[in-house]
């Protein structure tokens, strides 16, 4: 686990903590849409497709992101960094380096900032589905010292990956896959888009996510209005991402957890947070009017349920680290079913006397 003891605006200090304590921290977190080149249109050619089941709104996840660029310009989220950190670690681990890295959605300029030289990258490739978000990332990259990087920008979505097939080495996604109405499907698409021994990295925020704040919200609804309206997003859980690496044909599939409690001064200063993150409620069956009354009942509740001796009040914020290889020669393969020697019987005989 970790903390990030301080409060949104102002950035602390980040450390491990033992994995049974909980953590603190400070604040929080569509364009042209195609498949990848012969992965689902066939004979190589790039079409338009749409999910089959649609629960987020992506034109609105896409003002929010919009949104977002503008509110968060010129800032540095300390919860944001921590997740871009943590997840970039793992390059750290490998001894091959990635010339072609492709980076998509969620937190884009912390990746670029923190990249740091990890992972023998020459060429970076970011996209966006917000142009905003694609533009304050270029902007940032011109005021940067460190140019070391050639780095292009372009404006896509993460379900319909504009990218031909085994043409990069590695893809980097830091809290954004999560908003995807197809989340296997870009997946898929991710490993066909990487060459053979090719890194696919991702973090998304999990079921534990914000579980305060839905209390407060199902308590609140309930008081007020009789009845519960979706405030917050579906997401994943930590026993869903094994099997999502899986079906997506990912080799050496790893999935790890972190949690990250972060403090704010109030329940509004979460709300800003998430808006400041692109974080905000993107269900296509939303309720799109927030009674006032509703609202502030959730803060009370909020604060009377969850707020610690020093005031501020705590956000749990639960984050999925997923890894996964595109199939190749060099990788460890598992014994063809049946091929074994000896007999659990044989192993029985042998070991089982032995205390």
């Amino acid at each position: 686990m970790r903390r990030i003891n301080s409060l949104y605006g102002r950035i602390g200090m980040l450390r491990r903590v033992p994995e049974e304590s909980t953590k603190k921290s400070h604040t929080l977190l569509a364009s042209l849409s195609f498949s990848t080149e012969g992965s689902y249109g066939g004979d190589g050619e790039l079409q338009q497709n749409s999910s089959k089941v649609k629960i987020f709104d992506r034109d609105l996840k896409r003002i929010h992101r919009d949104r977002a660029a503008w509110l968060s310009r010129q800032k540095n989220d300390s919860f944001v960094d921590a997740v871009a950190e943590n997840l970039l670690d793992r390059l750290e681990d490998c001894k091959k380096s990635f010339p072609t890295a492709f980076c998509l959605g969620g937190s884009l300029g912390a990746v670029k900032r923190l990249l740091r030289g990890r992972g023998g990258i020459e060429k970076l490739i970011m996209m966006d589905t917000s142009y905003d978000m694609i533009k304050s990332c270029r902007d940032a990259q011109e005021d940067s010292l460190d140019n070391s990087i050639e780095t292009s920008y372009f404006v896509g979505d993460e379900e319909f990956l504009p990218v031909k097939e085994s043409s990069v080495d590695l893809i980097i996604s830091s809290l954004g896959l999560h908003w995807t109405n197809d989340l296997p499907g870009s997946m898929i698409q991710c490993k066909l888009a990487l060459k053979p021994d090719g890194l696919f990295l991702a973090a998304i925020l999990g079921g534990e996510t914000l579980k305060e704040l839905r209390i407060a919200c199902t308590l609140a609804h309930m008081e007020r209005e009789g009845g519960i309206s979706p405030r917050l997003s579906p997401l994943a859980q930590v026993r869903d991402a094994g099997n999502l690496l899986t079906r997506a044909g990912f080799s050496l599939p790893g999935v790890d957890v972190d949690e990250y409690v972060v403090k704010y001064k109030s329940a509004m200063d979460l709300i800003e947070h998430l808006r400041a993150m692109g974080e905000t409620n993107a269900l296509l069956e939303r309720n799109k009017i927030l009674n006032r009354e509703t609202a502030l009942a959730t803060a009370a509740i909020y604060d009377s349920m969850f707020a610690t001796e020093d005031g501020t009040i705590p956000a749990t914020f639960q984050v999925i680290y997923m890894t996964g290889w595109r199939e190749h020669s060099s990788h460890p393969q598992a014994k063809r079913r049946g091929s074994a020697t000896v007999s659990f019987t044989d192993l029985q005989k042998q070991f089982g006397g032995q205390s």
